[in-house]
């Protein structure tokens, strides 16, 4: 049997850790390759670390071929959703699937778009994604497939945690990646400091998870509502005047104080969550 290994869908999906590869190995020593692994003609798509292993060791195993695959992108879209459905994948890998499938959608939407122009009858109405098309286009992506809400429930994370993936996948350095993927970074800390210079990330990287969490802290301090500036009385304010004046600054204040304590109680419950799943 010609089994390709094609090395970049190899490494579409971010790999085993050493412990998780180690469990493999022992469970198909023990237990034998119970699964098939999965093909599109002779191109291995599912399967590669169980092809490993079960070469290493002459372990037989059966293979599936997936018929349903016509394109590259096909295969990509059935990687992901295969991965979002496993348990023991990270909410932030999970993230970063989803807003790969996005980009895929998106750009088959726009594919399906241009060729919904060029094919365009005369009477045929207007390209709109999400409904029927006529025969002589094609079957247009469900603008529902793109929305936040809908990417987020297919990873299991909720929209505010999938734009700040979203956010670290654009604007982290590398270095800070990886700490979010080895866990020495909370996804939401993650974040905050991805708003920093590269210079700023990297410094707090190389100090550890102490200086990560202490970068993250100051970013969300910066980001708390500043205190608005008193505005002067009129100058021929009458006393009543004045007083109403005084009143209404003391409410301001303390407005502004209430936002303030807000915004500092949901740092110290983020904090203690993050304390929380180290522990853990």
């Amino acid at each position: 049997m010609n089994i390709v290994i094609n090395e970049s869908l190899r490494a579409y999906i971010d790999p085993l850790t050493e412990e998780e590869y180690a469990a493999l190995e022992r469970s198909l020593l023990d237990e034998g390759c119970r699964d098939a692994l999965v093909l599109w003609g002779d191109l291995l798509v599912d399967g590669h670390n169980r092809y490993a292993i079960c070469q290493k060791h002459g372990i037989p195993f059966r293979t599936i071929q997936n018929e349903r695959f016509r394109t590259m992108d096909d295969v990509h879209l059935w990687m992901i959703d295969n991965h979002l459905g496993r348990r023991s994948v990270s909410d932030f890998q999970r993230g970063v699937l989803a807003l790969r499938k996005k980009e895929i959608l998106a750009a088959r939407l726009a594919a399906e778009a241009e060729q919904a122009a060029q094919t365009a009858g005369p009477d045929d109405p207007p390209f709109e994604p999400g409904r029927q098309a006529p025969p002589s286009r094609p079957a247009a992506v469900p603008l529902r497939d793109l929305s936040r809400e809908s990417l987020a429930r297919a990873a299991r994370v909720s929209s505010a945690t999938l734009g700040q993936i979203e956010k670290i996948r654009k604007a982290a350095a590398p270095a800070l990646v990886e700490a979010v993927k080895s866990g020495v970074i909370s996804i939401n800390a993650a974040a905050a400091v991805a708003s920093l210079p590269e210079d700023k990330q990297l410094a707090a990287v190389a100090g550890g998870k102490k200086e990560l969490r202490e970068a993250a802290r100051q970013v969300r301090i910066a980001r708390l509502p500043p205190r608005p500036e008193p505005e002067p009385p009129p100058p021929d304010a009458t006393p009543d005047q004045l007083t109403i004046h005084r009143l209404r600054q003391q409410v301001a204040e303390l407005v502004a104080e209430r936002d303030q304590l807000k915004k500092k109680v949901q740092q110290l419950t983020i904090a203690l969550q993050e304390a929380r799943a180290e522990k853990d």
